[in-house]
């Protein structure tokens, strides 16, 4: 299933996506008709967190609302609601893999550059906007806004010192972001943190792809555009640290 939260009629939904009819099924609204009224979670985050039970309800809602045939009160077309990302205010911040492609590490250097060792660096949960949102220009701090579409991995459940066998055990689900970065505040401050926390500049959505719809996070592509224009192809074999270490590291030469 594909986990979305939705404005519609001015309000906050959370709703499946049905990409095939480009409808969204909105589930407090299909639940209260079912007559399970309150069953529904408020939001995704509440919804992750439910589990294997949230799920089961949902594909319960989908398949009873796909058998109605007076279902316009929740089986709503996409062009009548506005995505926000799935999840608008993360908990915490975000936390990313640095230079985690090796073309991208020389881009931004040389081969010198493509890391031993994993870099992470964070997000603020103020940069998090929807994925058609407008992001500001902060005109006033920076000149170099930059793009990076990237594989987004949603994490389902707690946990602690998890073997590397099971981390995929732990995942909710998949989906992209749009890591905008200010180049020239990176640069200036020898960190990753200011140049990459600026508000509205973490693009996300829209929506979650649940992870049994994902045979393998490691062969997905990955394209980028702006304003029509492709400016990045790849794929995530290509990761250096991948998904799960069944994949070959890459090596440098």
């Amino acid at each position: 299933m594909k986990l979305a939260t939705v404005t519609y009629k001015g309000e906050r939904n959370i709703a499946l996506a049905d990409t095939e009819n480009n409808k969204v099924l909105l589930l407090k609204a299909a639940a209260d008709a079912a007559g399970h009224k309150g069953n529904v979670p408020a939001t995704v985050i509440d919804a992750i967190e439910m589990g294997p039970d949230f799920l089961d309800l949902a594909r319960e809602m989908q398949e009873w609302a796909g058998s109605q045939e007076n279902n316009g009160a929740f089986y709503i077309n996409l062009n009548e609601v506005t995505f926000e990302s799935p999840i608008p205010r993360p908990r915490k911040n975000i936390f990313c893999v640095g230079k985690n492609y090796a073309d991208h590490a020389i881009e931004m250097g040389s081969a010198a550059d493509i890391p031993e060792h994993i870099m992470l660096f964070t997000k603020a949960p103020t940069t998090v906007i929807g994925n058609s949102a407008a992001i500001p220009s902060h005109a006033g701090v920076t000149t170099e806004l930059d793009y990076e579409g990237e594989l987004a991995v949603v994490i389902g459940k707690i946990g602690r010192d998890i073997q590397k066998e099971k981390a995929l055990d732990y995942v909710f689900g998949y989906t992209i972001l749009n890591d905008v970065t200010a180049r020239d505040l990176q640069a200036r401050h020898k960190q990753f943190f200011l140049g990459k926390s600026l508000d509205g500049t973490c693009p996300i959505g829209p929506f979650i792809v649940e992870k049994s719809l994902i045979a393998n996070p490691n062969a997905l592509d990955i394209k980028t555009t702006v304003n029509g224009e492709v400016r990045q192809v790849s794929n995530t074999e290509n990761f250096i640290f991948p998904m799960k270490r069944s994949s070959q590291r890459f090596q440098k030469e």
